[in-house]
């Protein structure tokens, strides 16, 4: 048990991918004692392992059900922002597609002065961590912990999709990890046997039974404790109806991987941040790193949607016959992860690379799918791959049971917006194209009377919603907004890194739970210090 008093070499804040990651790299010695401390409790709701379901999982006790700040650039709605509360963190509930990014990606933060973080150096890490079905590859692995798959039993939709595709000149693409990024083609998926494969199912839980792991839930670390400026263990409350907290000392390393938004929040109530904003809030300051909260980062995503003339869409998913299939055959329409294909496309005249990502499903999903329209139908959204808007977290008080303040700064910068109008426009034209002649009743999201630039541009400001990608938050770096140097170790501290996606400097092209695995990957190699 973490009783007061207690040390283990690594205390790691955070059983999501990434921490889950940590959790078997640094206890695969045995000799090495390590603590994995997780704020929700175990991922024992029965949604999670079908994929169909994720966004049942929405708002409920696996989420940490966040919203951002109203924002000026879409209509001042406040978006929620789902987050993973239990072990697995968001990989138990998101939609498991499994995108890396393009290469020039991490050859860009290996231009910001990142050493060992190019394309090059990081395809290792990327198949070490996979096993994917369809054999090892240049570009692929086999035997890693976590299983690739293609989807069991894709939509006939989705099939209709990929055509409308290459009928508007996409290319077909059989795997967006592989050399070639542009085009459209139906997306792998983190699931084995037809169920959700987690980074808890992957790298957690077949090593819970080694005795030199220990891994708490119901376990919200509140502050990691320093002295001086080393870290030397964090405080925790317990999740047992009391609030009740405890300590527990780290002989070697804290290891923080609670996020892009608690990762920042963590520090801050530590008194790692920016000094003017610590002095708001009377919280000491231990070291003053303006960059900790700031270069927020998201996909922000535009729909396109119709009903659907034929009764093959997911509307009628959970039946019983579907629920039996799932059982007995581990097939069928509930191990769709509804977003179940899609592509990249260039639209900006200036862009050298893809610079637009497309999620088709066989299904209404308006508003995370709390808003669904009855009846049959399929949607189309796309996003921008590389915005340019920069937000932040930040505390609005010391209290760390006090959400942060999340502000995105959405469509604020540069030419968000222009990109995403383009994207959105091709996404119409996809939808409109032949192969969906067949399926396609009336469009429901813009509508038919949304004919112009100015009208789709009023349909994002109104719609527009998160794709669930915060990254960068303390980011990697050596320039004054750095928060982590290129060994992921927080600047000016000792005894503590950060390890998540909000160490990524700029976001990479695509879904971001396969990075944030292979970042974990590599930082479990820069604390053995066998890279």
């Amino acid at each position: 048990m973490t009783e007061g008093g207690r040390s283990y070499e690594y205390v790691i804040v955070g059983a999501g991918p990434a921490g889950c990651v940590l959790a078997n790299r640094l206890s695969a010695d045995g000799d090495t004692d390590v603590l994995l401390l997780e704020a929700g409790r175990p991922d024992e709701k029965r949604e999670i392992e079908i994929p169909a379901a994720f966004s049942e999982l929405f708002r409920s006790a696996v989420d940490w059900n966040y919203h951002t700040e109203p924002q000026s650039a879409l209509c001042d709605r406040e978006l929620y922002w789902p987050r993973g509360k239990t072990l697995g963190g968001s990989s138990s509930i998101n939609a498991m597609i499994y995108i890396r990014g393009q290469p020039d990606d991490y050859d860009h933060w290996a231009q910001l002065g990142n050493e060992g973080w190019g394309y090059e150096d990081v395809l290792p890490s990327f198949k070490r961590a996979e096993h994917n079905e369809r054999g090892p590859s240049e570009y692929h692995g086999t035997g890693g912990p976590r299983n690739v798959a293609d989807l069991r039993s894709p939509n006939e939709l989705s099939e209709a999709f990929v055509e409308a595709g290459q009928a508007v000149g996409l290319p077909h693409n059989e795997d967006f990890n592989a050399g070639e990024r542009e085009g459209v083609g139906c997306y792998q998926v983190t699931q084995e046997g037809g169920r959700r494969h987690s980074a808890a199912d992957a790298y957690l839980k077949p090593v819970l039974d080694r005795p030199n792991l220990t891994a708490v839930t119901g376990a919200r670390v509140t502050r990691v404790r320093f002295d001086g400026r080393e870290a030397v263990g964090v405080e925790y409350a317990r999740d047992d109806g009391d609030g009740s907290r405890a300590t527990v000392d780290a002989t070697d390393e804290v290891l923080l991987s609670a996020g892009a938004i608690n990762s920042p929040q963590v520090l801050l109530c530590s008194g790692v941040g920016p000094a003017d904003h610590l002095a708001e809030h009377d919280i000491p300051v231990v070291a003053d790193l303006p960059g900790v909260g700031r270069n927020l980062q998201d996909h922000l995503q535009a729909s396109v949607g119709y009903e659907c003339e034929k009764p093959i869409s997911l509307a009628d998913a959970d039946s019983l016959w579907n629920v039996l299939k799932h059982l007995v055959l581990k097939r069928g329409p509930l191990t769709s992860n509804v977003g179940e294909a899609g592509g990249f496309a260039t639209v900006a005249e200036d862009a050298d690379r893809p610079d637009v990502q497309f999620h088709f499903a066989p299904s209404h999903f308006v508003e995370h799918g709390f808003d669904n329209p009855d009846g049959h139908g399929f949607s189309l959204n796309a996003l921008q791959l590389r915005p340019e808007s920069r937000g932040r977290i930040t505390l609005d008080s010391a209290d760390p049971f006090d959400e942060p303040a999340i502000d995105p700064q959405y469509l604020t910068a540069g030419d968000d917006l222009e990109v995403l109008l383009e994207g959105v426009k091709l996404a119409r034209e996809i939808m409109r194209a032949e192969p969906f002649d067949e399926y396609r009743g009336e469009e429901l999201l813009p509508g038919p009377d949304v004919r112009t630039d100015e009208g789709l541009i009023e349909h994002i400001r109104e719609t527009a919603e998160t794709l669930y990608h915060p990254v960068g938050t303390c980011k990697m770096g050596d320039d004054e907004l750095a928060v982590v140097d290129d060994r992921l170790r927080v600047r000016g501290l000792e005894g503590i890194r950060v390890v998540d996606a909000s160490v990524m400097p700029t976001i990479t092209s695509g879904n971001t739970d396969a990075p944030t695995t292979m970042i974990a990957e590599k930082a479990a190699d820069f604390v053995r210090n066998v890279a």
